[in-house]
């Protein structure tokens, strides 16, 4: 008996293998279902307007199928729409996806400085289904959420709500415990506890302690996962190291759809080489960013574990067939 030579072409059943592989798996391999939250630090009429921060802010905007925007100084619709034009103008060159907006209206204590959530969202992939702005009298936020349900077209998980969060940071401890209350009310609104709390909380060094944590309920209550963790750096500035801004999801449902360790600070700076002033010029926060599962995807892994003892046979087969 002669050994073939390892240098010889593979035989024909590992090829059969690779292209049964790829026939299983290739086609229904996507990338996953992204959310993002962005604060994007007072976005008035003058940010809009300057070309080269909104060419920015749309690369960072194309990479997710939803997108919450905070600090948005729109009083009358022109920031959100001059936005919207200029994503969807060039959307051929990010997957030819056109987006739409949901908006709340301008929040906050002041009469003449009032901020707006704006949630940017893909048409092709997203249906907002409801929205429902949280009041209370006397008011409990300086900035109360617009809770905002969804449904995806390409997720695991269908049907979920995103509660934008922009806390006052000299509140922030209290704000961040009323999020319960927010909890609360819109999953019995819309008899769904798939909550998502995304933003700008304003949730460490100075405004938020250790200590702090106690007094928090989505803390203390364990059904509340925290997916950026305390030691994550959300801001731009070299002096300042701060998980201000987080993602919170209740419910072990909500937690198995979300991609393991998808949860991240998206550094836009350096994947597109901007320098730091730059990136400052946008926001002196950096934007977050979380992945659901797709359906084509898990999909793809049960048919890949039915078809597991085939590929076992057929790979024992070529491995015999190679040495012998």
């Amino acid at each position: 008996m002669r050994w073939r030579s390892s240098c010889g072409p593979p035989p024909l059943l590992l090829l059969l293998l690779l292209s049964f592989l790829t026939l299983l798996v290739g086609r229904e391999t996507v990338s996953g279902f992204r959310i993002c939250s962005y604060n994007v630090e007072k976005l008035n009429i003058d940010k809009a307007s300057n070309y080269r921060l909104v060419q920015t802010l749309s690369r960072v905007v194309y990479r997710c199928d939803i997108c919450l925007l905070q600090d948005v100084v729109d009083p009358d619709g022109r920031v959100v729409k001059k936005l919207l034009s200029s994503i969807n103008r060039e959307s051929h060159r990010y997957g030819n996806y056109v987006y739409q907006s949901v908006s709340s209206k301008g929040l906050g204590r002041s009469a003449v400085d009032k901020r707006k959530f704006v949630f940017l969202y893909r048409k092709e992939t997203v249906t907002v289904m409801d929205q429902h702005q949280y009041e209370t009298e006397p008011p409990t936020f300086a900035r109360g959420p617009l809770a905002v349900e969804f449904r995806s077209r390409t997720t695991l998980m269908k049907d979920f709500i995103l509660v934008p969060v922009h806390t006052d940071p000299l509140k922030a401890v209290q704000e961040i415990d009323h999020l319960y209350d927010v909890f609360q009310e819109v999953s019995e609104k819309w008899n769904n506890e798939n909550v998502m709390f995304l933003g700008d909380f304003q949730a460490a060094c100075a405004h938020m302690t250790r200590l702090n944590k106690k007094k928090i309920r989505l803390f203390t209550n364990l059904n509340f996962t925290w997916l950026i963790g305390d030691k994550v750096d959300t801001t731009v500035s070299e002096e300042t190291n701060c998980a201000y801004d987080r993602i919170v999801v209740h419910g072990k449902s909500f937690l198995k759809a979300i991609s393991p360790m998808s949860a991240k600070v998206y550094d836009f700076g350096k994947e597109l080489k901007l320098s730091i002033s730059k990136v400052r010029d946008m926001s002196d926060h950096y934007p977050l960013e979380v992945e659901l599962k797709s359906s084509a995807l898990v999909r793809s892994s049960a048919l890949l574990l039915k078809a597991t003892p085939l590929l076992t046979l057929l790979s024992a087969s070529a491995f015999v067939h190679f040495f012998l």
